[in-house]
């Protein structure tokens, strides 16, 4: 029985096509099993290098170009196009079967062909070939064909093979990307990973189609097919490379964590884990630490539930709960104690005043709030005896045993004031709940999927542990260390995760240009990290495979200059046929992003702020940097980056009060600049009024 699959290029394409086209292409297709036998059938194009692509009749215009397999049942639509391109298109290609990945590859060989001659006179006169150090033999190892072969040895500097990204097939592109950059034929053969197929029959393109689903999405029947086409942007939010598809269907002996730069998979790695988790009967909890995040990961996890061909969507919808870390606390708390009387933080600072003053403590209640958080609560401290011997990593100010006697007097009066009151924070709670979990004999799940693990604390970490049993495959962890905005430092082994021995690092970003990538990348150069692991992280090997502009850095001497240098760059942005929704700002504050807003509005763009829970929207998005976590954009702008601003004075403890906590809040800073700028996918303008912000001088000095 014929069975369809669909390009990505094609639903990437298909979104922007007019309403009435795509209706009229998703009525054609509905009914694309009959197609094949009678009716709308499939046409030979004639003159084509190869007589597997056919075309099919959308309207009286718009024509289908569809690669129909020699043997096999599935056909893939591979474009939808005006009559006289869309033969043209089918003319000039040819696919083939990637002989180490065994994927489908689609190329324009009339282009490649045409480019030959030149190439080869260039090369001519060259003293040297890009790959001549590198064998034909490891060529074909790693996949590169007979043609592409042939193209590669006429190729003399590099910027030729970036110049020629378009023509070539992706995967042989990258081997020779990887070659070109110092790579050993050894080394690109490791980067491919999952990606090697092992015996691979050149000829067999049904089977090839099914090895592609970072390519290629298999629909079963027309409600799949009209799921697809209503979503053909965010389905390739989901869909998985082949190393990170290794991360997914491994199976481990416990907890493991999958780390890696902004970019690189890890959210759709977690969403994937948790699906394939689901599926295998599992109970399943998919959390982060905030809401907005929670909200992302449920939509991804239904998309791919009902998008993966195997009808059991509500089934496995029904064995994962998604919900953020904080709820869950809330939820098991409530349970047994009611609703807590939540203290926020101005009560909390009266509470540490009331205590410093009574005991007549020199110690800023600052001080000893982040010592009660940092060490006490951390490490689970119950006694004197524990404290004097804790470890106080990254505190930055050392203590006698009279001070850690008189600190521990401050931090038990505490205590007692919230006992007394009923009073609860965030991390009290949650240790609460870890402890009702822990004397659990009937956990409520028997997995835990985590994203952006580096933003949780200790007591957070201790309830996700308490909340499956200790086994295989019981918590899975996805997150980058360098993009920490929240979280202390925790080392996962002494909260009961031990990830040893079950750590994967993915490297390649396939959302932002490298350009953008190199650049965001040395805002944390000579920044130390650590990895949850006790030892240190390095985005070292982080790389993107994508070119694109640089990004812009621009300096004004008033606010308002800065705010008509951005309203000309958004008006630019959408003059280049970006749409406004594609378009992201990025701000330090809430005033910022208010005013912000009012400017883009008062120039005829049209503007929102993000707010909690906010995703969607046909408008410009404006936001925080804390907002702007988990969000891409094909363009984004990041303002008000001066020394006045970011870091933000307010979220700064001065550093004579508290040398640990001042450098955390310096790092944490830096990475919010990071994280922010990371959003952007092809272009990034970076802006700042008066003086630069000091995270951006080394790279300033760079230019």
């Amino acid at each position: 029985m014929p069975r369809l699959a669909l390009d990505r290029d094609f639903l990437h394409e298909f979104a922007k096509l007019e309403k009435p086209v795509q209706n009229r292409v998703s009525e054609v297709f509905a009914k694309f099993e009959q197609a094949t036998h009678t009716g709308l059938h499939l046409e030979k194009v004639a003159q084509a290098r190869d007589h597997r692509f056919r075309t099919i009749r959308i309207d009286q215009f718009w024509r289908g170009v569809v690669l129909a397999p020699s043997s096999g049942d599935t056909y893939t639509l591979l474009r939808v196009m005006p009559h006289d391109d869309a033969y043209d298109w089918a003319k000039r290609r040819r696919a083939s079967v990637n002989t180490a990945t065994g994927g489908i590859e689609i190329r324009d060989v009339a282009a490649i062909d045409a480019s030959m001659p030149h190439m080869k006179r260039m090369a001519q006169s060259a003293p040297s070939r890009l790959f001549e150090h590198v064998k034909d033999a490891d060529m074909q190892r790693l996949g590169v064909d007979e043609q592409t072969l042939t193209f590669a040895r006429t190729l003399t500097a590099s910027f030729q093979l970036e110049a020629a990204r378009g023509l070539l097939p992706p995967a042989q592109w990258d081997v020779l990307y990887g070659l070109a950059a110092g790579m050993s034929p050894d080394d690109v053969w490791q980067e491919l990973g999952a990606a090697i197929a092992g015996e691979v029959d050149p000829e067999d393109l049904d089977a090839a189609v099914r090895r592609s689903p970072d390519r290629i999405l298999l629909v079963e029947g027309p409600d799949e097919l009209m799921a697809a086409l209503e979503h053909p942007f965010d389905l390739w939010r989901i869909y998985l490379h082949p190393v990170q598809r290794a991360v997914v269907e491994a199976s481990y002996r416990g907890p493991a964590r999958v780390s890696g730069g902004p970019g690189t998979g890890k959210t759709v790695v977690a969403v994937h884990r948790a699906h394939r988790l689901a599926r295998a009967g599992g109970r399943v909890l998919l959390t982060t630490f905030t809401s907005t995040l929670a909200e992302a990961l449920e939509s991804s996890l239904r998309l791919l539930a009902e998008t993966d061909g195997a009808g059991d969507a509500p089934e496995v919808l029904g064995r994962v709960r998604v919900e953020h870390v904080d709820r869950l606390a809330h939820r098991v708390f409530r349970e047994t104690h009611g609703q807590p009387d939540l203290l926020n933080p101005q009560r909390e600072r009266r509470l540490w005043e009331q205590v410093t003053g009574e005991l007549g403590l020199e110690l800023s209640p600052a001080f000893l709030a982040e010592e009660w958080r940092q060490v006490v609560l951390a490490r689970r401290v119950t006694t004197s005896a524990e404290y004097l011997a804790a470890k106080r990593t990254g505190r930055g100010r050392g203590l006698s045993s009279t001070h850690k006697a008189r600190v521990w007097q401050a931090v038990t009066a505490f205590g007692e004031l919230l006992a007394r009151r009923g009073l609860w924070t965030y991390e009290t709670i949650a240790e609460e709940a870890a402890r009702l979990l822990g004397e659990r004999a009937d956990k409520p799940f028997d997995h835990v999927v985590v994203d952006e693990a580096q933003d949780l604390h200790p007591g957070q970490w201790r309830l996700l542990r308490a909340a499956a049993a200790e086994g295989s495959d019981d918590v899975f962890i996805a997150g980058d260390t360098h993009q920490r905005i929240y979280g202390p430092r925790v080392s996962l082994a002494e909260v009961g995760v031990n990830i040893r021995g079950r750590s994967s690092k993915l490297r390649i970003n396939y959302r932002t240009t490298a350009q953008i990538l190199g650049w965001s990348l040395g805002l944390m150069h000579g920044q130390t990290v650590d990895d949850m692991d006790g030892g240190l992280d390095s985005v070292a090997g982080c790389r993107s495979e994508m070119r694109g502009a640089e990004p812009v850095l621009s300096g004004f001497t008033t606010w308002e200059a800065e705010l008509r240098h951005l309203t000309e760059t958004v008006r630019s942005w959408t003059e280049a046929d970006v749409l406004p929704a594609e378009i992201g700002v990025a701000a330090r504050s809430n005033r910022i992003v208010e005013q912000v807003v009012s400017a883009l509005e008062a120039a005829g763009l049209p503007a929102r702020a993000l707010a909690k829970g906010s995703v969607g929207g046909e408008a410009v998005a404006v936001g925080t940097m804390h907002r702007m976590k988990g969000l891409e954009f094909r363009c984004l702008a990041v303002v008000g980056a001066g020394g006045d601003q970011l870091p933000a004075p307010r979220s700064l403890t001065p550093e004579d009060e508290d040398p640990g906590a001042h450098a955390r809040d310096l790092l944490r800073e830096r990475s919010l600049l990071f994280v922010a700028c990371t959003r952007a996918r092809e272009q990034l303008n970076v802006s700042w009024h008066k003086a630069p912000s000091p995270f951006l001088e080394a790279l300033l000095n760079q230019n």
